[in-house]
């Protein structure tokens, strides 16, 4: 299993709420759907490797 970090933040309580429900629409919890949107962005702009996808 992967080891994680703890990142504690604070925001404004509509941008909570707007997370929250981003994150049901994606039916993620919030602390992963922020890891995502993170992970996309970071990966996006050159800081993450992208990950390579296995041929189907």
């Amino acid at each position: 299993m992967a080891k994680t970090a703890s990142l504690a933040l604070r925001i404004a309580p509509a941008t909570k709420d707007a997370l929250e429900e981003a994150a049901r629409a994606d039916k993620r919890t919030v602390s992963n759907y922020v890891e995502k949107i993170i992970t996309e962005d970071l990966e996006a702009k050159g800081f993450l490797p992208v990950p390579v996808q296995a041929a189907e």
